[in-house]
């Protein structure tokens, strides 16, 4: 158990705890309890008879010990399971040959809710390293202060076991103390010695109920003769009338009264007396001494479906979790060594007991999947599940509306460059229509003379109109900089979660930006539209009028709900940051720079091969042929240059690899039609 240290001069350590005398009365028997004003004998043994302090105790021990307790080890980023180290099967699996990690755990556990202090014997082998723990007996231990000399001073254990002939003197580090609650920072508060009344009066409730249960079934009453009786008559009588009415099977039997006597009940019903009241009362009342949800020891009266998972959340954070810290301190303190403090800690896993129900669960999964922190090995691990085969499960989505933070250097480059950017140009003049060919027979002039020009006629449409949607998008991203930046300014960074609220309902659906940008963009892509209609139409012959004013709505419903997403995301985002007013307004600034470019860039493609691709398929165009632009420098291009596929078929399906060498790019979705990749210029074609 530890070495004992004779020549030392120990002095004892005061105590000025409630319900908790000096160490040397501890050592003399003052675990042994006492009487309380309900005439009741109390120790830490006697209160586990009374129920409501067992089943708290109970729930406490048991909880802490059955919850899995790991050793990590710090990595740069995360931990992983240090199994390689000594301690962590002495806590997970074995501290010592007789007893799992389970029943030394609610052992101790127990120990310090019960006697406010749980203590085991640290074994170790000759490299120092940690091999068995054995538990010791709160009552049999006292603390002491000791004197080295030169003004030095160490804890010291001094453990007395006169039955089994064991006295040891013990240095801290061959001791793990979990302590809870006290008053000096060394010694936990007896919770018995604490609440020795309120068990006192619970175990003299109990009593009165079994003695009121095992005398009758109704309370004591007199009987009454007409005459006098003597004193052998009295006792006579009293001892025929208990044996034939006293106990519980006795109880409903018919009394036959002789000679003029009569029953006069004299007892109070215990209702009339509260006596379940005061029961439930003691139930309460126990769960107010421990900490914990009435429900955890039997009290459902205030327990509802609607909220018995969010008391036993409660529980967790707020009964349980100090306890879990008070064990992971004692062990880095008492079983890790100074060195390895700064690598090793032990933590438990509280998963299991934070678990909400399937649904829940779900949509938390479903949140970590579409953000790319979890893959769905990480999510069939959390529900005990084995990982997909071939590794398919390990692959991590990546949303593509998604963009790094920036770092300070960006944030202070963008505040720069937001203070030096030219006002964003004017739309250009609409081009001068193309030269018709002098062959020809002449027409009456189309709409912007581009009639069946093909690939060339809709470059020069979609450049028309990209410069369209730059200025439009300009006013929005001047508009939103200023919208969001008041926001930003009102709450940040003092309240982020009045932020997030604020921008939630400013970009929500149906809200200002959502409103703004179709009332800008609406207008812009129907005429877009058209015009690429009436060319590519044109292109195959055909001369039956396309309306494309449905499609065309849906497009703009579904790119004004992807732009508002990317945007709300990135903002989102900004308030990790460790300035988030700075980090906000920098992605502001960044906006009005950078997006009328790069949205005008991106739909001036998309839309002129979406709205080509519609008014093909309504001629009863069937296939179609992908056209790469700059395949020599774009090997993801490239490598579709000439495909050729059905008019309802993507040309790289959702999940498929695109092209060669070290250059790759995995489909995020299905793709009908260009762009491939932000920057692409290539178009489709009729085969």
């Amino acid at each position: 158990m530890g070495l004992i240290r004779s020549a030392m001069r120990a002095s004892t350590l005061p105590s000025d705890e409630p319900g908790r005398p000096s160490e040397t009365a501890l050592a003399g028997g003052w675990w042994a309890g006492g009487d309380t004003s309900a005439g009741v004998f109390v120790s830490e043994e006697t209160a586990l008879h009374y129920s409501p302090f067992f089943g708290g105790v109970r729930v406490l021990a048991e909880d802490v010990g059955s919850l899995p307790l790991i050793t990590y080890e710090r990595q740069p980023r995360g931990k992983r399971r240090a199994t390689e180290h000594s301690l962590y099967g002495v806590l997970h699996d074995q501290p010592n040959p007789f007893m799992s990690s389970v029943k030394l755990r609610e052992t101790l556990q127990g120990h310090a809710i019960t006697w406010g202090d749980g203590f085991a014997s640290i074994v170790r082998n000759g490299a120092g390293d940690v091999v068995e723990l054995w538990p010791l007996h709160p009552g049999r231990m006292r603390v002491e202060i000791t004197r080295l000399g030169r003004g030095r001073m160490t804890l010291m254990y001094r453990y007395t076991d006169l039955t089994n002939g064991i006295a040891a003197l013990m240095f801290p580090d061959e001791v793990l103390h979990v302590a809870g609650l006290g008053g000096n920072g060394i010694r936990g508060y007896s919770m018995v010695g604490l609440a020795r009344q309120s068990i006192g009066m619970g175990l003299a409730t109990e009593a009165y109920g079994a003695k009121f249960f095992g005398s009758g079934a109704r309370p004591g009453g007199v009987l009454k003769h007409p005459g006098t009786l003597g004193r052998d008559a009295k006792a006579r009588l009293r001892e025929d009338w208990e044996d034939m009415h006293r106990g519980l099977d006795n109880a409903q039997r018919v009394a036959v009264l002789e000679e003029g006597l009569e029953w006069e009940s004299i007892g109070i019903p215990p209702e009339d007396a509260q006596f379940l009241e005061t029961r439930r009362h003691n139930v309460t009342e126990m769960a107010r001494w421990l900490r914990l949800p009435p429900h955890k020891i039997g009290d459902l009266q205030h327990a509802t479906y609607s909220n018995i998972e969010h008391q036993a959340l409660d529980y967790v954070t707020s009964s349980l979790r100090i306890w879990l810290v008070r064990w992971e301190q004692a062990i880095t303190t008492r079983l890790l060594t100074s060195s390895e403090r700064a690598r090793f800690f032990a933590e438990h896993l509280v998963d299991g007991l934070l678990r909400g129900d399937i649904k829940s669960r779900y949509e938390a999964y479903a949140i970590g999947r579409n953000w790319g922190w979890l893959s769905a090995d990480d999510i069939a691990e959390m529900e005990n599940r084995n990982p997909l085969p071939d590794e398919r499960g390990s692959v991590y989505l990546v949303p593509l509306n998604m963009v790094p933070a920036p770092s300070p250097k960006e944030i202070e480059e963008a505040k720069e460059a937001a203070k030096k950017a030219p006002p964003p140009a004017p739309a250009p003049e609409p081009p001068a229509p193309l030269p018709e060919d002098e062959d020809e027979p002449k027409e009456p002039p189309r709409r912007l003379g581009l009639r069946g020009r093909g690939m060339e006629g809709r470059q020069r449409i979609a450049q028309r109109f990209a410069a369209l949607l730059a200025a439009a998008d300009a006013d929005l991203a001047t508009w939103e900089e200023a919208e969001v930046a008041a926001l930003a300014e009102r709450h940040l960074p003092a309240n982020s979660s009045a932020f997030l609220a604020a921008i939630e309902e400013l970009y929500g659906v149906g809200g200002p930006v959502a409103e703004r940008t179709t009332a800008a963009w609406a207008p812009i892509f129907a005429e877009f539209a058209a015009d690429i209609a009436e060319d590519a139409a044109a292109d195959v012959a055909y001369t039956e009028p396309v309306d494309l004013a449905d499609w065309v709505t849906s497009y703009v419903a579904s790119h004004v709900g992807y732009r508002i997403a990317s945007e709300l995301g990135q903002l989102a985002a900004q308030v990790t940051a460790a300035d988030p007013l700075a980090a906000v307004l920098a992605r502001l600034a960044r906006w009005v720079v950078e997006r009328p470019g790069q949205i005008s860039r991106w739909q001036g493609t998309q839309m002129a091969a979406a709205a080509a691709r519609e008014t093909w398929r309504a001629a009863g165009v069937e296939s179609l042929t992908w056209v790469t632009f700059g395949s020599d420098d774009c090997s993801l291009c490239g490598s579709l240059d000439g495909a050729v596929v059905g008019i309802a078929e993507p040309f790289v399906a959702k999940g498929s690899d695109v092209g060669d060498g070290e250059e790759k790019l995995t489909a995020a979705r299905s793709i009908h039609h260009p762009p491939l990749h932000v920057g692409c210029d290539c178009q489709i074609v009729p085969a």
